[in-house]
């Protein structure tokens, strides 16, 4: 009785060979891919922490209407004395307030939103104007609208039954007309104009 190998071949000891090579580089692919997800684990969650998200200016949605930058009154377009655009907007289940604003034409605004129920969000006609409000969260976002005309600002956002039905409008006019317009008034709506 003969204890030697049978003859290396196609399915002899040199495949095997060739397969055990061939799972040893599988094995070290998926640890090189697992030790670089894990990586990136890492850098992402050292990043978010040192850079928190745009979303972390807080806000009280149980003293929004009374007191701070979003009681009623507030609401609408603003120019400061420096120049600067300001649309402050709530949304709540089914409406925005104010219903229309009004900006102007080739002048940088910075719309400042938040929520008051729930997460809605708006787009604005053919502009990049894309944006979620969350409850207790302040979202802003700096844009400057190039036509003129009225815009339509329905919530994206799926908030309820009355959904549908929750659109807002956005003006848009030329920026001499709306600097007239602006001139003395606080607050600046479709209503107020």
């Amino acid at each position: 009785m003969s204890t030697a190998l049978p003859p290396a071949g196609p399915h002899g000891h040199g495949s095997e060979a060739v397969s055990i090579a061939a799972e040893r580089r599988w094995l070290y692919i998926v640890v090189a891919i697992i030790a670089m997800l894990l990586a990136m684990m890492v850098f992402t969650s050292l990043h978010w922490a040192s850079m928190p998200p745009s979303r972390v200016e807080t806000v009280d949605v149980k003293t929004l209407h009374i007191k701070g930058e979003f009681v009623e009154t507030n609401l609408g377009t603003t120019v400061a004395p420096d120049g600067k655009v300001t649309v402050r907007l709530i949304a709540q289940q089914y409406s925005f307030v104010p219903q229309c604003i009004v900006v102007p034409a080739d002048m940088p605004v910075t719309f400042r939103g938040t929520a008051t129920d729930a997460i809605h969000g708006f787009i604005v006609g053919k502009t990049n104007v894309n944006t979620m409000l969350v409850p207790g969260f302040v979202a802003t976002f700096t844009t400057t609208f190039h036509k003129t005309g009225e815009q339509l600002m329905p919530c994206h956002e799926y908030c309820g039954t009355g959904h549908e039905a929750m659109w807002g409008r956005v003006q848009v006019l030329p920026a001499a007309e709306f600097l007239q317009k602006a001139n003395g008034a606080e607050r600046m709506s479709c209503v107020s104009r």
